[in-house]
């Protein structure tokens, strides 16, 4: 007797580094995955980019991967798409891309930022769309394009986000839905729509936006052409997903419902995820509010650069070193570094300090101290800028738990100094569940596998490890504050 094909859903993730395609079973079990990596581009000082096309590429070698993985074991019923928030891929009136994309730690946009704020007060653009002006946001790069490519903002018809091209190409309709959306920075989020106010204010047309949608719509279906190349089914559903961290929130069952659990993520940035139910920003835009795939909201502190410092220390300083050991190292250092401190602004900073001229340092550094020392900072020094944003979001949504996230999320050390410095139990889990992952789940309800995001959720809630034992940070994180105020203020 045969036994009959699974059913599994489909999750995509566009991330900066590159493309994650997942198939996970209606138990949130993982069936198949692939990876296609793809170049950052970096044309200046403070610039990222990416070409849309590479993106493209990466999508269709990863689906081709995962449905020649599923071939006669499995039947894919939808595909949902999630990616990188923030970026600029720039259309025009055909759907052709005008530029390379301008992604979301791009620095280039600060004179947008101060345009945007003469035309729009902050305390006004914060109550409409839960953020003041940032330089990584969509809406600035937008102004920037006007200013300084005007040829090609006159052809601009249609702006993108990352995720939601790649749903263009695969279905030829163009959407959006509110989680990524809310870091346009122009998403009104007590309305739900794009605030005409704003737009009017910078003399941005309202339809330069599409159509919004919510997380769990179908917008469309796989093409022939995108069936073809990848031997997925003409026709398979396409539902529209969410931003990274939304997507990444739902997999790991992070819901408005329930506010007071939230995540933790050390990748390359370093994010804490407080979902809330209703839209309450903090009023001076120091951390960030934006719809939550599950139809409700959440807070996210982001520091820039959390493994992305790790990073950047073993490629400049380590790189015939596994990181591995390097964390071992660190292992051995006391609490507090020896001294030294690492403030991790490598690329600018956006919680709380909101500012994209801020560089890294290490302070305290004497003949004493050697790599251990710095590993040890940089680990110290990334959850310390996270208890940063944690102190202005607690005020707002207080969290009882977290939920551990990212690759960084291996490290025993690096978790459980981010259990000491936002003073909370971090509960590792044993799948580490990604955006990938999360979309695939917001797609299970229009694949029928759950009768809607809620039991789907519930199905697939990974389970949790007990916290790990927190590690003191108090030294760390007073070198720190004082360190930070000392060059950039309180």
């Amino acid at each position: 007797m045969t036994t009959p094909p699974t059913p599994v859903t489909l999750g995509l993730d566009v991330g900066t580094s590159g493309v994650k395609a997942v198939a996970v079973t209606a138990s949130g079990d993982t069936l198949a995955e692939s990876t296609h990596p793809y170049p950052l581009l970096t044309p200046r000082p403070g610039w990222t980019e990416q070409r849309p096309a590479d993106w493209l590429a990466g999508v269709r070698a990863a689906l081709r991967d995962l449905s020649t993985a599923l071939e006669g074991r499995a039947q894919p019923l939808a595909l949902g798409l999630s990616g990188q928030m923030h970026g600029l891929v720039p259309l025009d009136a055909h759907g052709g891309v005008l530029r390379p994309a301008l992604l979301w730690n791009d620095q280039r946009t600060g004179a947008q930022v101060e345009q945007i704020e003469a035309r729009v007060p902050r305390a006004e653009l914060v109550a409409r769309t839960g953020n003041r002006a940032v330089t990584g946001f969509q809406l600035p790069k937008i102004l920037w394009l006007r200013d300084e490519e005007p040829d090609t903002f006159a052809r601009l018809c249609h702006a993108l986000i990352p995720k939601d091209y790649v749903g263009y190409a695969l279905t030829g309709v163009m959407a959006a839905e509110p989680s990524d959306a809310s870091g346009v920075g122009a998403l009104n989020l007590a309305r739900g729509a794009w605030d005409a106010d704003v737009l009017g204010a910078l003399d941005l047309p309202g339809d330069l936006f599409p159509q919004l949608v919510r997380s769990t719509d179908v917008v469309g279906t796989l093409t022939h052409e995108w069936a073809a190349a990848t031997g997925l089914p003409e026709g398979l559903p396409v539902v529209a997903g969410g931003g990274d961290n939304a997507a990444a929130g739902i997999a790991l069952g992070l819901s408005s419902a329930r506010p007071d659990v939230g995540s933790v993520s050390l990748g390359t940035s370093g994010v804490i995820f407080s979902p809330l139910r209703d839209p309450t920003p903090d009023p001076e835009g120091r951390v960030h509010l934006f719809a939550h795939a599950d139809g409700g909201y959440h807070l996210l502190g982001v520091t820039l650069s959390a493994a992305g410092s790790l990073e950047w220390l073993h490629a400049k300083l380590a790189p015939d070193t596994p990181i591995a050991a390097l964390l071992e190292e660190a292992a051995q250092v006391p609490p507090g570094a020896g001294g030294v401190t690492f403030l991790p602004y490598l690329s600018g900073e956006r919680s709380p300090l909101m500012n994209p001229h801020a560089r890294a340092a290490f302070t305290g550094l004497s003949l004493a101290h050697g790599r251990a020392h710095l590993t040890r900072a940089v680990l110290e020094g990334s959850v310390a800028a996270l208890a940063d944003a944690y102190a202005v979001m607690q005020a707002i949504a207080p969290l009882n738990t977290l939920i551990s996230t990212g690759g960084g999320a291996r490290s025993d050390l690096w978790l459980g100094l981010a259990s000491g410095a936002l003073n909370l139990p971090v509960h590792p889990t044993s799948a580490r569940p990604g955006a990938a992952h999360g979309t695939a789940i917001l797609a299970m309800p229009a694949a029928g596998l759950h009768p809607n995001l809620t039991a789907a959720m519930d199905a697939t809630r990974p389970d949790l490890h007990p916290p790990v034992p927190p590690v003191d940070m108090a030294d760390a994180l007073t070198a720190y504050a004082a360190t930070r105020t000392a060059l950039y203020g309180s």
